[in-house]
């Protein structure tokens, strides 16, 4: 992850399953990065975090009833040139599992986050939302959609959530709208067998933005390393470049 860093050299950094405290967190990444973080209250469950090399203007954690469960974290920044601000989320959607009290939750908690970006976009903020959704939204995101048609992460009710999000809300996915229409990119393979040899993946991280930020993307990608034995991780990080 640090050759990662100095590459790519963020201003802005979205982390999902981070498995620290505080105190932990800060001393990894260092003197020079501002960190909010939202913690789990439940023992052995990951948090989220923003870093970035500004100090932020405003931190919020939590979203609801969901306050305290390691999924969700704002940050807001002043824009250069812009009188307006700038609101960066870090999201983890949990996994969830069909026909079961998990998958209840996951979709609650999909309406609360629907429900928040409108909130955040109403203000005449600038949004940007950062994060593994565990979910893809169409064919082209998973490369083996036939057989995960009932399973969760590609469920028609986890797809529907997207497509509001896209058409109805009038946000944007930044890498699909970068990449076109083909196949991935994958952001997402599993450790076991050859998946990320074949590239057996699927697009569950996203970079989502409001119509107008979007405007100012210059690049949004996602970093796949170029061998397995180069990965940092079962994903990828997702890269977007904007001209603020």
């Amino acid at each position: 992850m640090g050759a990662w860093l100095e590459a790519r050299r963020p201003d802005i950094l979205c982390l999902q399953e981070v498995r620290a405290d505080d105190a932990v967190l800060a001393a990894a990444v260092g003197p020079d990065w501002h960190v909010a973080h939202e913690a789990s209250t439940v023992k052995g469950r990951a948090g989220v975090a923003i870093l970035s090399r500004t100090v932020p203007t405003g931190v919020r954690t939590g979203l609801g009833d969901f306050t305290g469960t390691g999924r969700w974290a704002e940050a807001d920044f002043s824009l250069e040139g812009d009188p307006g601000l700038l609101t960066v989320v870090s999201v983890y959607v949990h996994t969830g599992e069909a026909d079961t009290p998990a998958q209840d939750e996951k979709y609650r908690f999909l309406a609360a986050i629907r429900e928040r970006m409108a909130k955040l976009a109403a203000d005449g903020r600038s949004v940007l939302v950062c994060g593994d959704l565990n979910i893809c939204h169409r064919e082209i995101d998973l490369k083996n959609w036939k057989g995960n048609l009932k399973k969760a992460g590609f469920l028609p009710p986890e797809r529907s959530w997207l497509d509001q999000l896209f058409t109805e809300d009038g946000f944007v996915d930044l890498v699909r709208n970068h990449a076109g229409e083909q196949p991935g990119p994958y952001t997402w393979w599993s450790w076991r067998g050859r998946a990320f040899d074949t590239n057996a993946g699927w697009r569950i991280d996203y970079l989502i933005s409001d119509g107008q930020l979007a405007g100012r993307v210059l690049t949004a990608i996602v970093d796949r390393a170029p061998t397995y034995d180069q990965r940092w991780s079962d994903h990828a990080p997702v890269y977007a470049e904007f001209d603020v």
